[in-house]
């Protein structure tokens, strides 16, 4: 389900805003369990911006042995969960929301871990475009647990028809 939410901003236009849950992911994205790294996505607005949700909880099987006395999520799965919020987003946005037959995931740039993620966490992804050609999306994107920046990335995507 895809819900749209109106938000009123400092200037009161009411911009609204729209929400990607889980079976809205599931359209959107190719990935599945256990490589599908966000529940939802909020205050999408197009492909300007969003914020990809992940509940992080102890049965996620990288926990069995990263690491098993102190579970840390990986940060590469980190950036795959800033991609896929990007990849939803860049797909919802097209035209009539024709679906791609391929996402790719083309670059990963000054990329900082500044604290560890952990069952429990819930980290938001917060995605703001940096520019657009053709087929291909760039964006600058931060990793938050509640409201303090655990990672960040500069990552860009490339949508395929054929």
């Amino acid at each position: 389900m895809t819900e749209t939410v109106g938000q009123d901003n400092a200037g009161g236009s009411g911009k609204t805003l729209e929400v990607m849950d889980i079976m809205r992911l599931l359209e959107l994205l190719p990935h599945r369990y256990p490589f599908l790294l966000i529940d939802r996505v909020i205050d999408v607005d197009g492909d300007e911006s969003g914020v990809g949700i992940k509940n992080v909880t102890i049965n996620e099987p990288h926990f069995t042995g990263h690491f098993p006395a102190a579970p840390v999520m990986p940060g590469v799965l980190m950036i795959e969960g800033m991609a896929q919020t990007a990849g939803a987003m860049c797909v919802a946005s097209r035209e009539g929301n024709a679906t791609p037959k391929l996402v790719y995931f083309m670059t990963v740039d000054k990329v900082k871990f500044r604290k560890p993620v952990g069952p429990g966490d819930v980290v938001e992804y917060h995605l703001k475009k940096i520019k657009k050609r053709g087929n291909m999306w760039w964006y600058y994107a931060e990793a938050k647990v509640a409201g303090v920046k655990v990672a960040e990335a500069e990552l860009s995507a490339m949508l395929v028809d054929a």
